[in-house]
């Protein structure tokens, strides 16, 4: 395993970070979460040393099954990454909530489902635009001076949010999408590593079209929410198709899964601290660790590069 330092916090962290949003999905029952927690424990005794979560996963499902899997370890050893001001209501739209006692509240029901008396990093979900960012940041200082909260973080924000925020205390980590196919948030990421903020991401993968496994539109038809996503529609598609021929003959190359090089291509920026990869089983989830048994050389970062700009991916 790599690590990487992020600065503000002061913690080193593994650049796999167990992603947990699958838990509590439909038709997610107890074998599913059986299977879960074993894949923590075996991917924790491999050095990955940070977990994800949300309350908003399974409607605190995620939660208490990752509450689960820290029975089972050192919990001095792995670092929780949770979040709030995000949920679903009844008919299934999002809603926002960063006020005060809402931050203190979503904090004292994290900490029952996880079983812990502290959450290492306290991120906020989503935007909250109608509450002032000085009343979330001060419900965030008052956390952790109780110890309740070690670090702050925010999540899909922009570096004007966190320029503000940061009048009022300071920001430890951001939590981003990033991945070959995206890359929007690049200039952000950069920025905040400049600042000593830590940086996650999410949708390492592209939500599958990087590990291989879609290469047609019958792939796409059986799972309809990836419509949300720019990449898996024309002309997009067809680019990222012909950019994974590149990942491929490096994948043969270094004799590995194509997920493989993508997780290389995005762990190994200067600017990504470690990178959430979903892990629905233990196989996976190896396979996934494995990618950190090798690098991409410079050459080979410089080839990907320079076909996704080509495709006008970049």
């Amino acid at each position: 395993m790599r690590y990487k330092l992020f600065p503000n916090a002061g913690v080193e962290v593994s650049c796999m970070t167990i992603g947990s949003m699958v838990i509590g999905a439909e038709n997610f029952g107890d074998e599913a979460s059986r299977e879960f927690v074993d894949t923590v424990h075996r991917l924790v005794e491999q050095g990955v040393n940070i977990i994800d979560t949300a309350p908003r996963y399974g409607n605190g499902t995620s939660e208490k099954v990752v509450g689960q899997a820290l029975r089972g370890l050192d919990r001095d050893k792995v670092l929780i990454a949770t979040k709030f001001g995000s949920y679903r209501s009844f008919d299934h739209y999002g809603l926002c909530d960063a006020r005060y006692g809402t931050v203190i509240r979503e904090a004292q029901s994290s900490l029952l489902n996880l079983g812990t008396d502290h959450i290492d990093f306290f991120i906020n979900h989503w935007p909250d635009h109608n509450t002032p960012l000085q009343e979330t940041m001060a419900a965030l200082n008052d956390l952790k001076r109780a110890g309740a909260v070690r670090f702050i973080g925010f999540s899909n924000c922009t570096r004007e949010m966190l320029e503000e925020a940061q009048r009022y205390g300071k920001v430890d980590v951001i939590q981003v999408q990033y991945s070959l196919v995206n890359q929007d948030n690049r200039e952000l990421m950069a920025w905040a590593d400049s600042q000593g903020i830590g940086v996650m991401t999410y949708g390492s993968l592209g939500s599958g079209i990087l590990s291989g496994s879609i290469r047609c539109r019958a792939d796409i038809d059986k799972s309809p929410h990836l419509s949300l996503y720019d990449f898996f529609a024309e002309p997009k598609f067809s680019a990222v198709m012909e950019l994974l021929g590149t990942l491929d003959d490096i994948a043969k190359d270094h004799g590995v899964p194509v997920a493989q090089v993508a997780i290389n291509w995005s762990t190994q920026k200067e600017f990504v601290g470690t990178a959430l990869i979903g892990t629905p089983n233990s196989a996976q989830g190896l396979e996934n660790l494995h990618a950190f048994d090798w690098s991409l050389s410079d050459q080979e970062i410089a080839r990907i590069d320079g076909e996704a700009k080509r495709l006008g991916i970049a």
